[in-house]
């Protein structure tokens, strides 16, 4: 059932995905009971017997009473009860503290996470759209702090990846033709499985439903019992993998109803995600908003083959908005209706994936977390890459070099490397088609968040696209010498397959030649054994029933000169506003102010990904040196530096603390008409330099030329720097 959230790079989509069998989600199920935490089974036991003796205690106290006993017996016996009481009470509050050191629990999260989106809104980094309005769920305006920290993200990712890696960037329009997306699956698969509230029609994502129960009974209900917490966190874990009818079956059996209103349910059924809409005045051209740009890349890639000189491997990428109509959007920017991603299709010969550059990454240590230590309930932990792929954990060189580029580029952001770690696809998450996938995740107050895909998607989408559009996506690489090579040879019979399939012809024939050898040679042997066979048409949406005499499939050896073949695509996909929202909860941090009478926000952002560079402030409101804040302000914008004059009357303390909660990494205290005050924001240490060199040192350290350890082993300190910490 599953399908990945809000803007996570590539969902997986239902018809295409071959799960395996319902035996591997009993596995899971039993590994995780197996896993399931020792202390909180043995807590809730525990508590499960308290309440027990409790309630049987309180029984014996109130027949006591009844039959008028002695009161030194009924005492005694309250005296027990009340003993009972407070041990019952201890154990709730073990497991309370369990629940909570376990990652369970979420009081702190949300109050951390409420201090993070207050101190966001108040100041404009982002704000719900429309608001006047009362705005739409799922859509955001970035305010000028935002749009400047997704502007130099964005600015990161095309130095890191597109100018070192010499990527094709292309830029493909919002709207998409139906039959693209036909062709790649979106517009039969692309869905959420939604339910309706039975009277007022309100729509609910149907999975969310369940996992908020389950979450809340888990982390509220103390009452619950060892066999039931397991039973729900089963359900957490394998809930994605749900039909429609085990979903709202599970539903139907712990009572769910509509959180507003309390009415009753209706069934689970699929909802497409695409916004439909149509192409042209006359409305005969269907189109969608597209729900990612990789499709966009794809039915390029003969052009962009021909512009590369038509050599392999390269890798072409996108920056672009995406649209998916979320049934109920929440978690503010981590799921919403409209979002920019960043995707890179790098395309390599299937026969050779490995890189010239891993070497440089090879020796990266980083937590991953591959699917047998899921699968037997263990924890991420520290791998070295090149180990990782050498041992087949990473299936090959190519997959693994984008992993250490996509970890380099999140930790150079500002990403916490602790909270950051590789998690491998499970079987049943996995498209038939897929050799491998990763998603880099990252710890935010909602838990571990998808923020970028990377995916070894093989050939699917070229032949997907090829298929459909007749149009062949293919490369060649030319021999040196001829060679003889056992080809394969697929004939359809158009005559029989004409009178079977009438109007559907052409797609089961289109289908029938893209079998690749395997496929063939198992639909050969099939019809050898049994003179019929079962066949997926993609185009149709459905399987047909081949007989033998309507296909001949064989090998012949034949002198080549050159190969043809569809390239296998590596697929890095990046969640920006994803990403952005865990930068902002990794760098949000408070501390006190001087007088200790309040906590001060501070965003600690990195110099490369931060708003604004630097602020510039007159200490005293006087021409003098209101005249040089000009000149300063002058050469940090010759030299691109962004930043903020601040002339307002107010103590500088208050105005360090206004830019701290910006994220400004660097304040200029004009003091003087020939020397100025630069304040790191981190440290708040201050060293004096000329007027002349602090547009130049600044820029140094914004652009990483220059350490702010480095500003203060070769400047004098400012020894002043306290009394003007008047926060």
């Amino acid at each position: 059932m599953r399908i990945l959230s809000a803007f996570i790079p590539r969902r997986q989509i239902l018809s295409l995905r071959q799960f395996q069998t319902n035996s591997i989600r009993r596995e899971s199920i039993s590994t995780i009971h197996a896993s399931m935490d020792a202390t909180e089974q043995s807590l809730r036991q525990s508590l499960s017997e308290k309440s027990s003796s409790v309630e049987t205690q309180g029984n014996a106290v109130r027949a006591l009473k009844a039959s008028r006993a002695a009161k030194p017996e009924i005492d005694a016996a309250i005296d027990l009860l009340n003993k009972l009481k407070l041990e019952k009470s201890a154990v709730e509050k073990q497991l309370q503290s369990t629940i909570s050191s376990s990652g369970n629990g979420s009081l702190n999260r949300e109050a951390f996470r409420q201090a993070v989106v207050n101190t966001l809104e108040r100041r404009l980094f982002y704000i719900p759209s429309f608001k006047i309005y009362r705005g739409v769920a799922g859509l955001f305006d970035y305010g000028p702090p935002g749009c400047a920290v997704k502007s130099n993200v964005l600015s990161f990712w095309r130095q890191h990846f597109i100018l070192e890696e010499n990527m094709l960037e292309v830029d493909c329009p919002c709207v998409t033709p139906e039959v693209v997306l036909k062709a790649s699956g979106h517009v039969d698969k692309f869905t959420d499985l939604m339910v309706k509230d039975e009277k007022t029609g309100t729509c609910y994502r149907a999975d969310h439903l369940l996992k908020d129960y389950c979450t809340e009974k888990l982390e509220k209900d103390l009452t619950i019992s060892a066999e039931k917490a397991a039973e729900f966190k089963d359900v957490l874990a394998v809930m994605e993998d749900y039909s429609p009818e085990e979903l709202g079956a599970k539903i139907k059996e712990y009572g769910i109803t509509a959180p507003d209103t309390k009415n009753p349910l209706s069934d689970p059924y699929p909802f497409n995600l695409m916004f439909q809409t149509s192409i042209g005045p006359s409305g005969l051209i269907p189109g969608y908003m597209r729900p990612e740009t990789a499709q966009g890349i794809f039915v390029n890639f003969k052009d962009l083959y021909y512009y590369n000189g038509r050599k392999l491997p390269f890798a072409a990428a996108q920056i672009g908005q995406a649209f998916r109509n979320e049934i109920s959007p929440r978690q503010g920017l981590l799921r919403v209706r409209e979002f920019t991603l960043a995707e890179i299709e790098h395309f390599v010969d299937p026969e050779n994936k490995s890189h010239p550059k891993f070497s440089d990454v090879s020796k990266l240590e980083f937590h991953m977390f591959p699917r047998e230590e899921q699968m037997s309930g263990q924890s991420a932990k520290k791998l070295c890459l090149g180990e990782a792929v050498a041992k087949g954990t990473v299936n090959n060189e190519t997959l693994g070099y984008f992993i250490g580029r996509v970890y380099l580029f999140l930790t150079r952001l500002g990403i916490d490397k602790e909270r950051l770690r590789f998690r491998q696809h499970l079987a049943n998450e996995m498209a038939h088609y897929a050799a491998d996938c990763w998603d880099a995740e990252i710890e935010s107050s909602y838990g571990w968040i998808e923020c970028v895909g990377i995916a070894d998607r093989s050939a699917y989408d070229l032949r997907a696209h090829s298929e459909k559009s007749g149009v062949a996506l293919v490369a060649e690489e030319k021999y040196a010498e001829p060679k003889e090579v056992e080809k394969l040879v697929i004939n359809p019979v158009k005559k029989e397959l004409g009178l079977a399939f009438k109007g559907t012809q052409k797609n089961v024939v289109e289908s029938l030649e893209a079998m690749n050898e395997k496929e063939a040679m198992e639909m050969k042997a099939t019809l050898e054994s049994k003179g019929e066979v079962e066949f997926y048409v993609c185009t149709l949406g459905k399987n047909v029933s081949i007989k033998k005499n309507m296909v001949s499939i064989s090998k012949e050896k034949k002198k080549e000169h050159q190969r043809v073949f569809t390239p296998s695509v590596i697929e890095p996909s990046f969640g920006i506003g994803r990403i952005i929202y865990c930068l902002y909860e990794h760098c949000f941090s408070t501390r006190p102010s001087k007088a200790g009478d309040e906590q001060l926000n501070v965003f600690r952002f990195p110099p490369l990904v931060a708003p604004i560079k630097c602020t510039v402030f007159p200490l005293v409101q006087n021409q003098q040196f209101e005249e040089a804040t000009k000149v300063i302000s002058k050469e940090l914008t010759s030299v691109g530096i962004s930043h903020k004059i601040d002339i307002t009357g107010t103590s500088i303390g208050k105005r360090y603390a206004r830019t701290d909660e910006l994220g400004v990494p660097f304040a200029i205290t004009v003091d003087s008409d020939t020397s100025v005050t630069i304040r790191e924001r981190d440290s708040k240490d201050q060293v004096r330099v000329s007027l002349k060199e602090a547009a130049s040192v600044v820029s140094s350290v914004a652009e990483g030329k220059m350490t702010w350890q480095d500003v203060w082993a070769s400047f004098p300190h400012h020894s002043s720097a306290a009394a003007d910490e008047q926060e």
